[in-house]
């Protein structure tokens, strides 16, 4: 048993998700930093950029709020929820993206 294929799926599980980092972020600079995406935007962006069928996106939803978090963490991201900036280590339900704000 070799360790290659863990590491090929380690590193394509990074790429992944480094290139789901950056559609999150790319659609948040397109609506500017006073406006918010709803997650499922961004996971549908994810999936059709990969050439996924019209129902792909609900595979990496959950992907999309693990990496939002974790831009969240780094200060590149805001999650929103019931439009006022949420903890990212501790929030429920219904939440959106935007870009931090310097007002």
């Amino acid at each position: 048993m070799t360790k290659e294929p863990k590491e090929s799926s380690h590193k394509e599980a990074h790429e992944r998700r480094r290139s789901l980092e950056e559609t999150i972020l790319e659609l948040c600079a397109e609506v500017g930093p006073h406006k918010s995406i709803d997650p499922i935007q961004a996971a549908r962006a994810f999936a059709q950029a990969r050439g996924e069928d019209e129902l792909g996106w609900r595979n990496w939803l959950a992907h999309v709020r693990s990496a939002s978090i974790g831009l969240a963490r780094q200060g590149k991201l805001v999650i929103y929820r019931k439009g006022k900036p949420a903890d990212p280590d501790d929030f429920r339900g219904v939440y959106r993206l935007g870009l931090p704000r310097s007002d």
